[in-house]
């Protein structure tokens, strides 16, 4: 998952980062086919280029290897709401087949939950104002779901509704990248259909793993295997992580 999403990037481009499996994946992409891309994070480091995956957007390292750092509302209103982000790189806890996620709740009511998440973050803004967003998380029916716990982030269901709102500046979430393979937003309806699946995993697998009926598509790839360079360029950041972060890194 890592590794296909890594080869999502392009060398040169802009692209807002989230912590975790989005910040391992574009990291994997600066540290291979990537080396000129511009990796960017909330608390305002441009160009950061960390020896060790951050635990945090307040993590030390990223201020420390950035090319410089910004305030937080120049990040937010100069960069992103500028339209010079071509990429935004999330991750989510729920996700339904039109791309809305949840960072927020799990299970019960929002006052009293099963399951508090960290919220939102920058995440709304990066899905309604980067070029194109991708977003990363495991697949399987808690996490690919008929109808989320709480929308913390609008898709493109919540966009379609007409309500007089404010105009989308970018295209949404394209790309949706699991361990068991991609999805990709259909441009007539909107809805993620699963376009190619990981080596050794079938579409039946990729169906059973999810909450609504999902659709497949006729010409369904096979994402190519990990190279021996990847692989031992995704070890050795991970564990320059451990060394570094310890226990606190075993999220990563």
């Amino acid at each position: 998952m890592t590794i296909a999403a890594a080869r999502w990037l392009r060398n040169g481009g802009v692209c807002f980062v989230g912590i975790g499996l989005p910040s391992a994946a574009a990291n994997l992409a600066r540290l291979t086919h990537a080396p000129d891309i511009v990796l960017i994070y909330e608390s305002g480091t441009i160009g950061a280029k960390p020896h060790a995956l951050p635990l945090s957007i307040g993590d030390g390292e990223l201020a420390e290897t950035a090319d410089t750092v910004v305030s937080v509302p120049e990040i937010f209103r100069y960069w992103l709401q500028g339209g010079r982000v071509d990429v935004g790189f999330l991750g989510a806890a729920q996700i339904d087949k039109f791309g809305n996620i949840n960072t927020t709740v799990i299970g019960g009511s929002y006052d009293a939950p099963q399951v508090r998440l960290p919220g939102s973050g920058g995440a709304p803004e990066i899905v309604t104002a980067a070029k194109e967003v991708a977003i990363l998380l495991k697949q399987n029916r808690r996490t690919f779901v008929e109808k989320l716990d709480f929308v913390t982030s609008s898709g493109y269901f919540e966009r379609g509704g007409g309500n007089g709102g404010a105009q989308v500046r970018g295209r949404g979430p394209t790309t949706v990248i699991s361990d068991l393979g991609v999805l990709n937003s259909d441009p007539a309806t909107n809805e993620l259909v699963l376009t190619a699946v990981h080596t050794g995993v079938s579409a039946e697998q990729v169906k059973n793993a999810t909450g609504w009926e999902l659709r497949v598509a006729p010409n369904l790839e096979i994402t190519p295997q990990p190279s021996a360079s990847e692989l031992a360029a995704l070890r050795d950041l991970h564990a320059r992580t451990a060394a570094a972060h310890g226990s606190a890194a075993g999220a990563e």
